[in-house]
């Protein structure tokens, strides 16, 4: 897979998971919000782990 669609689907999945955020707020939701706001830091940390390794790759 290239990896400028590889990011556009992390970039994709975190945008979902913000307004998921807003969901929850909207519902009142505790629950919601909880697994949004890991889905946010497991994916954006996903990302820039996998930027990093692209970036490492290219240096060598």
């Amino acid at each position: 897979m290239k990896p400028n669609f590889l990011f556009f689907l992390l970039a994709l999945c975190t945008a979902m998971s913000i307004g998921g955020i807003g969901v929850a707020v909207s519902e009142q939701s505790i629950l919601i919000a909880a697994v949004s706001i890991f889905c946010v830091i497991v994916l954006m940390g996903a990302g820039f782990t996998l930027k990093k390794k692209l970036r490492e790759q290219n240096q060598e």
